[in-house]
């Protein structure tokens, strides 16, 4: 693949609350990027930590559950992308995530052979 093959190709990759993923998938289908990877992941935001307690012990809870929605753009705006996302995800509280927009070098469809833009 020559140095230009992922010139345009944006990967968007959003943090969000499990029960808001419905949410997001319709927007982002509305949006026109129906394509995405979906992976359950834990970690610590500005979400406060909470304190519980088990047969007698108090524990904390620092590492929340969210899902990890990554989209992978060539032929609409990244931008939109990030629109959807975060419209689906907005419940207005703390922890309803972040969203991240990286250049991707490459890609490549393993299938067709195809790539740049044309693999995405």
């Amino acid at each position: 693949m020559s140095e230009n093959d992922g010139s345009g190709i944006k990967l968007v990759m959003g943090f969000i609350r499990p029960d808001k993923l419905g949410d997001v998938k319709q927007a982002l289908a509305e949006a026109g990027a129906p394509s995405l990877t979906v992976t359950n992941v834990s970690g610590r935001g500005s979400q406060p930590a909470k304190k519980g307690q088990w047969r007698g012990e108090e524990y904390t809870v620092d590492l929340h559950e969210k899902v990890k929605i990554e989209c992978v753009v060539a032929d609409i705006p990244a931008e939109d992308v990030v629109d959807a996302i975060a419209e689906g995800a907005n419940t207005g509280e703390k922890g309803d995530g972040k969203v991240f927009v990286l250049p991707v070098e490459s890609a490549r469809q393993i299938r067709t052979g195809k790539t740049g833009p044309d693999a995405v």
